[in-house]
C-alpha cells in the first residue's frame, strides 16, 4: 500500500520538479493530485507517464491524504497549510514561513532525519533554504568528525531561486544585449543581471545582512549545531540552475585536508571531484538535473590553526527544494508512517 499524495504549487518550477522527483525515485504512490491557483487551473502536469490536470488549491478538501508537498510560497501557505493540517494531512513546505518555528522541524534527511519525529506538534515539516540545504550537507560529515566552530560562506546564487521571473529576466537581458529594441531593465532584480552579480538577495536587515544571509546562518544552527558560528555574503549570478558557494570552515581540532577528502566520499548525498588540474572540479552546469551535492576544491587553509576550504555546488531546484521535500517524505515514510 502507497502514500496519497498532493502536490501544492505544480505548475512552478519547484513543483514541476517534485512531480519529477516523485516519478524518477518511485516514491509509493497510490494517488497523486496537482494543485494549483484558479489562475492556471486545469494546467497539465507530467507525473512520469502520466499527465495531471492541476485542481483548485482554494477548493481542495485535504482530509483522507497522506503527505503535501507545498512549492507556493510563504504568504498561500500561510493560509493552506493549516487547512491542510488540521485535516490530518502532513505538510512538508518549501517555503520560509515555518523554518523557525521552534514546534516545527526543519529537516535534511542526510543531517537531522530524526527531526522529522517532531512534526505531530503542528502536522508540518519545513524544508530550508536552497543554499543552507547543500552546505549543511557538506558540513554535516567533517563536524562529526572534527566539530566545527566557524563557517565564513560566498554564495554564487542562479536566478532560478528567484523563480520563473528570475529566469525570465536573466533570458531577456542577455537577448537584449545582441537585439536592438530587445532591452529590459531589471524589474525581478535590482539591477542588471545579465553579464552582472549582485550582492543583495532578499531584504535588508538592520546589521547590513540581507535576509538570504540570516537564513543561512539561523537554519545551519538549527539544523546542524547551535554552536556553529556563520556568516554569509550571498550573490545572485547570471547562471540559469545550480547554486554554488566558496565554504571556509574552521574546526575544534586539526583535520588534515586528505581525511577531510576521504570522509566527504563516503558521505551520503556528496560526490567529490577533485582533481588539482584544469577542470578537475564541477560547476553549476555540470551539476543540473542531479541529485547529489558537488565537493571540489578541498585544501587547508594556511592562515588559521584548524581551517578547510571546499567548493560546493548543486541543483537548487533538486537538493534545494524539490528533492529534499521528497527525501523527507521518504523519511517521513521509512520512520513513522510506515506504508508502501
Amino acid at each position: 500500500m502507497g502514500y496519497r499524495i498532493v502536490v501544492a504549487g505544480a505548475t512552478g518550477n519547484v513543483g514541476r520538479e517534485m512531480l519529477n522527483i516523485l516519478a524518477e525515485r518511485e516514491f509509493p504512490v497510490d494517488e497523486i493530485v496537482a494543485l494549483a491557483s484558479r489562475k492556471s487551473l486545469g494546467t497539465e502536469c507530467s507525473f512520469g507517464d502520466k499527465t495531471l490536470k492541476t485542481k483548485d488549491l482554494d477548493t481542495f478538501d485535504f482530509t483522507g491524504w497522506d503527505i503535501a508537498l507545498f512549492a507556493i510560497g510563504s504568504e498561500a501557505t500561510e493560509k493552506y497549510a493549516p487547512k491542510a493540517a488540521k485535516a490530518g494531512c502532513i505538510v512538508i513546505d518549501n517555503s520560509s514561513l515555518y523554518r523557525y518555528d521552534p514546534d516545527v522541524p526543519l529537516v535534511v534527511p542526510e543531517v537531522n532525519a530524526e527531526a522529522v519525529e517532531g512534526y505531530a506538534k503542528k502536522n508540518i515539516i519545513a524544508n530550508p533554504n536552497c543554499s543552507t540545504a547543500q552546505m549543511v550537507v557538506a558540513l554535516k560529515p567533517l563536524h562529526d568528525r572534527a566539530k566545527i566552530k566557524r563557517v565564513v560562506v560566498s554564495t554564487y546564487q542562479s536566478v532560478s531561486g528567484a523563480g520563473k521571473e528570475g529566469m525570465d529576466e536573466l533570458w531577456d537581458q542577455t537577448k537584449g544585449m545582441y537585439v536592438p529594441g530587445q532591452e529590459r531593465e531589471p524589474s525581478k532584480f535590482t539591477k542588471q543581471i545579465a553579464f552582472n552579480v549582485i550582492p543583495h538577495i532578499d531584504k535588508f536587515l538592520d546589521d547590513g545582512s540581507t535576509k538570504e544571509e540570516w537564513k543561512m546562518v539561523a537554519e545551519t544552527k538549527k539544523i546542524l549545531d547551535p554552536s556553529v558560528k556563520v556568516t554569509a555574503t550571498c550573490v545572485r549570478v547570471p547562471v540559469f540552475v545550480g547554486h554554488s558557494e566558496a565554504i571556509n570552515i574552521e574546526f575544534e581540532e586539526f583535520l588534515d585536508e586528505e581525511e577531510a577528502r576521504d570522509i566527504l566520499r563516503e558521505a551520503p548525498g556528496i560526490m567529490v571531484i577533485d582533481k588539482r588540474e584544469d577542470g578537475g572540479y564541477v560547476t553549476p552546469i555540470e551539476c543540473v538535473g542531479d541529485y547529489a551535492t558537488f565537493i571540489s576544491r578541498i585544501r587547508q587553509d594556511s592562515t588559521i590553526e584548524n581551517g578547510i576550504n571546499l567548493w560546493c555546488v548543486s541543483d537548487n531546484l533538486r537538493k534545494g527544494a524539490a528533492l529534499n521535500a521528497v527525501q523527507i517524505a521518504e523519511t517521513l515514510g521509512n520512520r513513522v508512517l510506515k506504508k508502501g
